[in-house]
């Protein structure tokens, strides 16, 4: 029988370690976290390698707001990790792949700029850009994330049993340094959202 993997998973584990994150122990009031919510999340094996589509759910801090509206990009990091289960041992990572989000708002033209990557922006060759009318508009593209290419089809043994950890987040470390050292602790600048679930092996 396969035993759970050795990896933190459960929301319990996940709201401690926002807790920790954010400097006040068990008394920081909940009201101040803004966990987000991965509302669908779907990984699977294609001819042309692992594809996830994920949905996430979350409203901005005011302070993060505030920041964009004065035209302060901010970056969020989605992260996905392939293990192979391993009954003898720890489960195995077969497959890591990390998208950048920049998202910025132009007075001059009152619209909204997304900037995805692989890399961390500024720091790649291919960014992708697209412009958008309104905040709404631009954040719900934050959230959606369709056939996304994490791994080759090779990475996957389609003989094992493999899980897809997903994990959702506002990246301060991208931030201005004035900003990022007023951001890091503080509970107003977290969104974090994390959820797994089997891969799907060659789906008809």
């Amino acid at each position: 029988m396969h035993r759970p993997p050795r990896r933190p998973r459960s929301l319990f584990a996940l709201v401690f370690c926002v807790l920790l994150l954010a400097g006040g122990g068990w008394r920081t009031a909940p009201a101040q976290i803004h966990l987000a919510e991965v509302t669908q999340l779907k990984a699977e094996r294609t001819d042309e390698g692992v594809l996830l589509s994920a949905a996430v759910r979350f409203e901005l801090p005011q302070v993060v707001d505030d920041a964009l509206a004065k035209g302060i990009p901010m970056y969020f990091l989605a992260e996905a990790a392939i293990y192979r289960d391993r009954w003898y041992w720890y489960d195995k990572r077969v497959a890591f792949a990390t998208r950048h989000m920049r998202l910025s708002f132009q007075p001059l033209t009152r619209r909204w700029r997304l900037q995805v990557s692989s890399a961390p922006i500024g720091n790649s060759g291919l960014v992708l850009g697209q412009m958008f009318d309104t905040r709404d508009d631009a954040l719900a593209a934050v959230q959606r994330i369709s056939g996304w290419h994490i791994a080759d089809a090779a990475a996957v043994d389609p003989e094992s049993t493999h899980t897809v950890d997903f994990r959702f987040r506002l990246d301060v470390s991208q931030l201005p340094r004035p900003f990022q050292i007023g951001a890091v602790g503080q509970a107003d600048w977290i969104i974090l959202a994390v959820r797994n679930q089997r891969l799907l092996l060659d789906p008809k």
